[in-house]
C-alpha cells in the first residue's frame, strides 16, 4: 500500500482520516496516527481561536503527521485567523473546501506546508490545479457531508490523466478492505474516509447520533439542500422527514434574487450549522445527523484502531 500520499506524509497506509464538522477531534487524529494513517480536522470545529490553538498545541507535542481544514469561502469570517494560526505552527497539512484555494496555497508553500484541495468537477479541478496544490481530492458522489455530482469510476480516472505531477485521492465509498481496494485500482495515490469513523469510541458527539450510524443503512441516507444550500448528505431520521430535504418555494425564490440571495445564504448556512451543532451534541427531537452511505459498514461503535484495521484488511 504504499503511495506517493504514503511517501509524502510518512504515514503507513493511504489513508486520510476525513475533516468531519463537529465530529473531528484531537483524540481522533491521535489515533489516526498511532494506527498508520493520517487525521485531519475543521478548523471551524473550534468555536474560538483559543481552542484551536489548544488542539493545535497538543498535536504539535504529539509530533504527529495532522491537517487542518479551512473552508475557504465567505462564510468562514474565521478565514485568515484560522490560517495565521496554521502558518504559526506550521502544520503538516490542510486541505481546503468549498471556495477559492488561492490564499492558502500562496501563504502554505513557501513554509513548506502541504495543501490539499477539495474538487468536485473537472472545471473547478483545473482551476485548483492551476494553483499548484500538492494534490486534489476528488469529493465524489459517494462522499459523506457535502458531496459532488459526478462518481468515483467518472471523476477520479479523468483527473489523474489530466493531472500526473499531482496527488489524486478519492473522498468517498470507503469502509472495509474490499472497498479500499477498489479506489486504489483506480489508480489513486489515496483515499479519504469519514463516516466509519463517526461510530468510533474516541468522537466525542452524543451517543445517539453514534447509535443511529449503527442502526440506519445506505437506504437510510438522503440528500438536503437546507442545512448549507449546498448538497449534504444525512440520515433520514423522522425529525428529517418531517421537515423536507427540499428548499421551500419562497426560499428558492431568496436564493436566486439579486439583491437577497447573499444574506440568505449566509442565514441559511448559520442556522443550518447551529442546527447540526446542536444535534450533534445534545439528541433531541431535532436530529440532523450527517453521514454518509458507508454506514451500511458499521455494525457496532468501535474504536478508531478496530475501524483501521477492518479498513486496511489487518482483521
Amino acid at each position: 500500500m504504499q503511495t506517493r500520499l504514503t511517501k509524502l506524509l510518512g504515514i503507513q497506509y493511504p489513508v486520510l482520516m476525513a475533516p468531519m464538522f463537529l465530529v473531528s477531534n484531537v483524540a481522533m487524529v491521535k489515533a489516526a496516527a498511532a494506527n498508520g494513517i493520517a487525521g485531519c480536522i475543521p478548523a471551524l470545529n473550534y468555536r474560538s481561536n483559543q481552542e484551536l490553538r489548544k488542539a493545535m498545541t497538543e498535536l504539535q507535542a504529539a509530533e504527529i503527521c495532522y491537517g487542518i481544514n479551512l473552508i475557504v469561502n465567505k462564510s468562514n469570517y474565521k478565514f485568515q485567523d484560522q490560517l495565521n494560526l496554521v502558518l504559526e505552527f506550521k502544520v503538516p497539512f490542510v486541505i481546503t473546501s468549498l471556495g477559492n484555494p488561492s490564499k492558502v496555497i500562496e501563504a502554505c508553500k513557501p513554509k513548506g506546508i502541504i495543501v490539499f484541495c477539495d474538487v468536485s468537477t473537472i472545471e473547478y479541478a483545473h482551476k485548483a490545479a492551476a494553483l499548484k496544490p500538492d494534490g486534489l481530492i476528488a469529493v465524489t458522489n459517494q462522499a459523506g457531508g457535502h458531496l459532488g455530482p459526478l462518481a468515483p469510476q467518472e471523476l477520479v480516472p479523468e483527473l489523474i490523466r489530466l493531472f500526473p505531477d499531482l496527488l489524486i485521492i478519492s473522498a468517498g465509498g470507503v469502509g472495509d478492505y474490499k472497498s479500499l481496494n477498489e479506489k486504489l485500482e483506480l489508480g489513486v495515490d489515496g483515499v479519504s474516509i469519514g463516516t466509519v469513523f463517526i461510530a468510533s469510541e474516541e468522537a466525542d458527539v452524543c451517543i445517539e447520533y453514534k447509535q443511529a450510524c449503527v442502526d440506519y443503512s445506505a437506504k437510510d441516507i438522503v440528500c438536503t439542500n437546507k442545512l448549507s444550500g449546498i448538497p449534504c448528505t444525512v440520515i433520514n431520521t423522522e425529525y428529517v422527514k418531517k421537515i423536507g430535504t427540499q428548499q421551500n418555494a419562497l426560499q428558492k425564490l431568496l436564493s436566486k434574487n439579486k439583491t437577497l440571495k447573499k444574506w440568505f445564504k449566509l442565514w441559511t448556512y448559520k442556522r443550518g450549522m447551529d442546527t447540526l451543532y446542536n444535534s450533534a451534541f445534545d439528541a433531541g427531537y431535532h436530529n440532523v445527523w450527517c453521514a454518509g452511505t458507508t454506514i451500511e459498514y458499521i455494525d457496532a461503535i468501535r474504536p478508531v484502531s478496530e475501524i483501521v484495521k477492518r479498513i486496511v484488511g489487518k482483521k
